[in-house]
């Protein structure tokens, strides 16, 4: 006896059409494709000095973005109301590290920003403070 053979419900009437390279602009399978001329028209030409950043520098905005800024550094200028790293700067505008240093150099030259260095904590925890809490804790 032979067993049953499985047949297709729906079966294919025409067979896949081949893979497409995909074309400028359009989503790729690892994502979006990145167009290296823009981020050139963004940062403008190579030779301008740039600020020593970190990753961690904190970054803060002192007014509202003005009329002449670009829409990049407009979109800075908003997010940085409250104090963020270059890292998540890059990270919510989905620009390169490179380009957002680049955008925060022409906003730190021109007083819009300040950077500062993050806030460190200590190692180890003020003696005086370990006592107290322990104090503390034993009072209850």
């Amino acid at each position: 006896m032979t067993p049953p053979q499985r047949r297709r419900r729906f079966p294919k009437t025409s067979p896949e059409p081949a893979p497409q390279p995909p074309q400028e602009g359009q989503d790729t399978p690892e994502g979006p494709k990145k167009n290296p001329e823009r981020l050139y028209v963004i940062t403008g030409p190579d030779g301008t000095e740039r600020s020593e950043l970190d990753l961690v520098t904190l970054i803060v905005a002192h007014a509202d973005p003005p009329p002449s800024a670009t829409p990049e550094q407009a979109a800075l200028l908003r997010l940085c109301t409250a104090p963020l790293s270059v890292a998540e700067l890059s990270a919510y505008l989905s620009l390169p590290f490179s380009v957002v240093t680049v955008l925060l150099t022409e906003l730190l030259t021109a007083e819009l920003v300040t950077a500062r260095a993050p806030v460190i904590r200590q190692a180890l925890a003020d003696r005086s403070l370990l006592e107290a809490v322990m104090h503390g804790l034993q009072r209850l």
